[in-house]
């Protein structure tokens, strides 16, 4: 008899793991992505005015006072790009609108190209945000190659 209430469990024993249940975290669904309060569907539906309102001051201003001749070429060549195409540029300065999510750029950093997927979250910033010019030091241990005081390492 003990030995069948030890596998069914007391009243108690039960409350305890529904009440587990409940607050234990259950698995995350992946919100769907808002720019702004819009969808990518009713973003890409949207004309190309009403998406500058919705960029942010500084972007928006590059789009009015116009492109120059290789920022446009840039800018035609990523719309027209298919999914798998990489775009390779040096343009660092073209900011990204929703019909470049899901393109593949290749952008120069100063000593080689960096590659990497526009996604929705980018909208409204540069691409020269995403590829980083500067590298942070990688220091050695201490004293390597420095002075000689600075070698100087207490005993513990």
């Amino acid at each position: 008899m003990a030995k069948a209430k030890f596998i069914a469990g007391s009243a108690k024993a039960s409350r305890r793991r529904a009440r587990k249940k409940a607050t234990a975290i259950q698995a995350r669904r992946k919100k769907e992505f808002l720019y702004r309060g819009f969808t990518m569907e009713q973003l890409l539906a949207k004309p190309f005015d009403e998406i500058l309102a919705l960029l942010p001051s500084r972007a928006r201003r590059t789009y009015l006072r116009g492109l120059n001749y290789e920022q446009q070429l840039l800018f035609d060549n990523l719309k027209a790009a298919q999914p798998g195409e990489v775009i390779r540029t040096h343009r660092r300065d073209v900011p990204i609108i929703p019909e470049f999510v899901g393109k593949t750029v290749s952008i120069y950093n100063g000593k080689e190209f960096k590659e990497f997927e526009i996604k929705p979250e980018m909208i409204g910033c540069y691409l020269g945000e995403f590829v980083l010019t500067r590298k942070s030091p990688q220091h050695t241990g201490p004293g390597v190659g420095a002075t000689r005081s600075s070698k100087f390492m207490p005993l513990k």
